[in-house]
């Protein structure tokens, strides 16, 4: 039987279209062996594992799987448990078990299998040493990363030590350590891997060399985590114009670079650049791996997510319910694909303002996470998160903080009390207390909360700007302006340097700041940031968007504030009042969403 790569790795094109030309020469093949030779003949066998190949392959996984079972059962009845194809077979069956998602099947075949391949070859054989490695990533993949860490730490000492620091197994480990410190939320770890990797791999392997092209990604992937937006896109840039030219625009890794560009370019605020990429990704996957392959299917979700960036949260949700009907038929209704479509669909209700639809959604989805992968997953303990948020958006403030509280001591008990998903369950909680009129428990919470910010993910994080603009909103519930006027003044000018000018959270700091300075008695100062401000909405999201209407009453409130009636009237489209006309009473100001 022909041996597996340890990873799962996007085929080419041409590989694509082969694996179908591969199912379409073994289907009939395999129904002539087992009529002319026999189920048990050793032909008949290997058919049988390179059609499981082939489906894999396809993206066809639960097919491969359907083959895979009764195949390893037919080994150990006529070859031994302990034969070379039948423990191969047994590592192919993991490695499907892994891409649909049953992770802990997959360590449940890889733990036995490493024991097995210690007692038989060792334990620094190549078998043996790459079952290791592909336990550690199906620790991963099951949420266990810390013990992750622990078999990718101790195999890459190993390798270094048998093999030597360039051969291409260590340095692959390398990288595999790096994307379990991300998966902890350790994004600086992992950089701290990945620079010096890709300087090895450029000198040993060449600038063109597959594996430098994925370090690359890798790199550009961290520094997205880290808040580096434009370091990530810097680097998605230049991969994507080097992939087009050695692989070509259609292969897969091609392809898979493109939807990262798009995230990079969400993420930093433009989302048009990033919709202007996915639209025409999705059809170009579909027509190039069929409209079924989990890559294709993934991004559709891609699309819909950027869509619901942009504010077009009808658009995003006229995707994500055709999807989730899709991976639910596709790969079945608790695959963790199918599970996370839940979840994005229930955010794209609760960004609607359909929280009530949200909650309807993420209730049974957690019981269902909790019965899958376990109470203290990452994946549950962020649907827990999703859940509290909701119930907050839903004005339901005091069942939000009944889960925020002991969501956090679960979090600092099993991810830690720096991960990033730590740190944003502590904004989450300090937030609920703010609207549950705890203004103190709120700043008791943020303000630890931003220092540690700063010591861990730096002070031009997008999450640590974003503590920032809460704890001032906080500030300013306390009657405390200066404080907040201290925070936001600094904070706008980091996000119009990290993020430009024109990005939303740039433009709901400008609007915040505006609001503290006209409360604090300055509405010149006010005013002069509103100005601006408005045409600026106006041209980028248009007269009507709320954003817009909201920052014409904040203008209007500070003219009025500063004794120009008139052009508050001017500002609001009223005509001019009578001298003796006490006008409209001031609205309350429009503070944005303080993302």
């Amino acid at each position: 039987m022909s041996k597996r790569n340890a990873g799962r790795k996007p085929a080419s094109r041409q590989a694509a279209g082969g694996s179908q030309d591969a199912i379409a020469t073994y289907e009939p093949l395999l129904a002539d062996r087992e009529r002319t030779l026999g189920a048990d003949h050793p032909n008949t066998l290997l058919t049988r594992n390179n059609l499981a190949n082939a489906y894999r392959d396809a993206g066809r996984t639960q097919d491969a799987i359907t083959i895979l079972e009764p195949l390893l059962a037919d080994l150990v009845r006529i070859l031994g448990d302990e034969h070379p194809n039948t423990l191969l077979t047994r590592n192919n069956l993991a490695n499907a078990y892994r891409d649909a998602g049953r992770s802990s099947d997959a360590v449940g075949i890889y733990e036995p299998l490493l024991a097995a391949r210690e007692r038989i070859a060792g334990a620094e054989h190549p078998d043996t040493l790459a079952t290791r490695g592909n336990l550690a990533i199906s620790y991963q993949a099951a949420g266990r990363t810390q013990e992750a860490i622990a078999i990718f730490e101790s195999l890459l000492a190993g390798l270094e030590r048998s093999l030597g620091a360039e051969h291409l197994s260590t340095l692959g480990t390398r990288g595999n350590l790096a994307s379990a410190y991300q998966a902890a939320g350790r994004s600086q770890d992992a950089i701290a891997i990945l620079e010096p990797l890709l300087a090895d791999h450029g000198r040993t392997l060449g600038a063109d060399h597959p594996s430098m092209l994925s370090t690359r990604s890798n790199l550009a992937n961290a520094y997205l985590a880290a808040g580096r937006t434009k370091d990530a896109i810097a680097i998605y840039e230049a991969l994507l114009a080097e992939r087009d030219r050695v692989l070509g625009p259609e292969h897969p890794r091609t392809l898979n670079i493109r939807g990262n560009l798009a995230t990079a370019y969400r993420d930093a605020g433009r989302s048009d650049d990033a919709l202007a990429i996915l639209e025409p990704l999705r059809d170009d996957l579909e027509r190039v791996l069929g409209a079924e392959h989990p890559d294709t299917l993934a991004s559709r979700g891609n699309l819909a997510n950027a869509y619901q960036a942009a504010g077009r949260t009808k658009d995003a949700i006229a995707i994500l319910e055709p999807l989730l009907a899709d991976l639910e038929r596709i790969l079945g209704g608790e695959h963790p694909d199918t599970l996370a479509s839940r979840g994005n669909l229930a955010n794209a209700y609760q960004a609607g303002g359909r929280a009530k639809d949200a909650i309807a959604i993420l209730e049974p989805l957690l019981a269902d996470l909790e019965r899958i992968l376990g109470t203290e997953h990452p994946d549950t303990l962020a649907s827990l998160g999703n859940l509290a948020n909701a119930y907050h958006a839903a004005k339901r403030v005091e069942d939000a903080i009944e889960i925020y509280e002991p969501l956090l001591a679960d979090h600092r008990r099993t991810l830690g009390a720096e991960h990033p998903s730590t740190l944003n369950t502590r904004a989450n909680l300090a937030n609920a207390y703010q609207d549950a009129a705890r203004t103190d428990d709120a700043i008791a919470t943020l303000e630890p909360l931003l220092a540690d910010q700063r010591r861990t993910l730096g002070a031009e994080h997008p999450s640590t700007l974003n503590t920032g603009n809460i704890l001032a909103s906080a500030y300013q519930d306390a009657g405390r302006n200066d404080d907040a006027i201290e925070i936001l003044e600094p904070l706008l000018a980091d996000r119009e340097r990290t993020l430009g000018a024109e990005h939303p959270n740039t433009l709901r700091t400008r609007n915040n700041l505006a609001i503290v300075l006209q409360d604090a008695g300055r509405n010149d100062d006010a005013i002069e940031i509103l100005e601006p401000l408005l045409g600026d909405l106006e041209r980028t999201l248009g007269a009507e968007h709320p954003d817009t209407v909201g920052c014409r009453n904040n203008l209007a409130n500070a003219y009025a504030a500063a004794g120009r009636a008139a052009d508050a009237d001017r500002i609001l489209g009223r005509p001019e009042q009578s001298s003796f006309d006490t006008g409209s009473p001031k609205q309350g100001p429009s503070v944005f969403d303080v993302g």
